[in-house]
């Protein structure tokens, strides 16, 4: 399905991305749930698909993980069913995602959907990244607090959730209707009848995130390994003193080590076109070969990307899952991120050459595309 958003792009982006929370009503008009509460019950019986059960009941609240064997133990209310990065398992819900596409695909994270029964929530809460809560079948209320410092608290092991607050929001949602949510503003939802909602989250990597991933590169390539070195040392008064020049140099070392763009671009794209989420894999059995390939897409057939599959250009240079595609055909590249289907006349010319033949039938053989039909 094609869902069309009724949203003045520009507006937004001046009034309130990563500024101030708001409730776009109608966003989407004649909204259809892509999924049933039965399908996504049914993916949290699944182990490779990450889901959580929250539950309160007289204050106490109740965290389980699945994969799960049944709900036959649920009351009529206050509990939710959360699954994450469902665009990974569910085709007709990947669509949820696209029209969301006016900002940046590195900066798209996953889409989380949940079904709540009436009461049920997660309790008032912080995120530190963008979301997008889009409300499907049923209604719930939501709350949205101004931004102040709160303490955090965890009423469970498992959930961390901020002291009640005064709403700057507070507003029942219908299907249709969107609550965008910049970081740190505190908020919450519960169903007022069974109902469903999605949710587009934003990935915001914080410094040690970066640091942590950068160092791995470095040490996964054997980068770095010039070691300190004074040739102009000479004695001093104080020798256990770290003179302020030795630190200089210290840290220049390191920043040399960052401050190289080829492989600042290539970590980068490394790090940032990595799922965090398990993906739907199927190899085809047995694996295509080229000639196949290249007959299929003359002969008309239509490759469609995974669902989930992060196909990122960093410079030149394009990142799937984690990997680097290398070919000096930078448009079909570029072709093959911008969009989720493509045809033999989009690739062009690129599939007259042999080798980016050998790389395309590489990534359908992964699974990461796979004939539409």
């Amino acid at each position: 399905m094609d869902y069309q958003l009724n949203l003045d792009w520009p507006a937004f982006f001046a009034h309130h991305w990563q500024k101030h929370p708001v409730i776009i009503k109608h966003g989407f008009n004649n909204f259809i749930d892509p999924i049933s509460p039965d399908e996504l019950a049914g993916l949290a019986l699944e182990n490779e698909v990450d889901s959580r059960l929250i539950s309160h009941q007289d204050g106490r609240w109740q965290v389980s993980h699945g994969p799960f064997e049944s709900f036959d133990h649920l009351g009529e209310n206050n509990w939710s069913l959360l699954v994450q990065a469902v665009d990974h398992w569910h085709e007709p819900s990947t669509a949820l995602m696209r029209p969301f596409r006016q900002l940046p695909d590195w900066r798209l994270d996953d889409l989380m959907i949940s079904f709540s029964v009436p009461g049920g929530g997660v309790g008032p809460h912080l995120d530190q990244y963008d979301v997008f809560i889009i409300q499907g079948t049923g209604r719930r209320r939501w709350r949205v607090g101004a931004k102040i410092p709160m303490k955090q608290h965890c009423p469970h092991p498992d959930l961390l959730q901020v002291d009640p607050f005064d709403p700057i929001i507070d507003e029942e949602m219908e299907p249709g209707d969107i609550l965008y949510i910049p970081p740190g503003f505190p908020h919450e939802g519960y169903s007022l009848q069974d109902s469903l909602n999605y949710s587009v989250g934003f990935r915001a990597p914080n410094a040690r995130e970066l640091v942590s991933g950068f160092a791995d590169y470095v040490l996964s390539r054997e980068l770095g390994s010039h070691r300190y070195s004074d040739p102009d040392i000479s004695s001093r008064e104080h020798p256990a003193t770290v003179l302020p020049q030795e630190l200089d140099r210290l840290q220049k070392m390191m920043l040399e080590l960052v401050q190289q763009p080829e492989h600042f671009q290539n970590w980068f794209g490394e790090f940032i076109s990595q799922s965090r989420h398990e993906l739907d894999l199927a190899p085809p059995e047995p694996p295509y070969r080229a000639e196949e390939i290249y007959d299929f897409l003359q002969q008309g057939e239509t490759l469609r990307r995974l669902g989930g599959l992060r196909v990122l250009c960093v410079g030149d240079s394009c990142f799937v899952n984690g990997e680097k595609i290398d070919s000096p055909h930078t448009q079909a590249l570029l072709t093959l991120a911008e969009n989720y289907e493509i045809n033999a006349a989009m690739l062009a010319d690129a599939l007259e050459d042999p080798a980016f033949l050998t790389r395309l039938t590489v990534l359908i053989n992964n699974g990461y595309w796979y004939f539409a039909d």
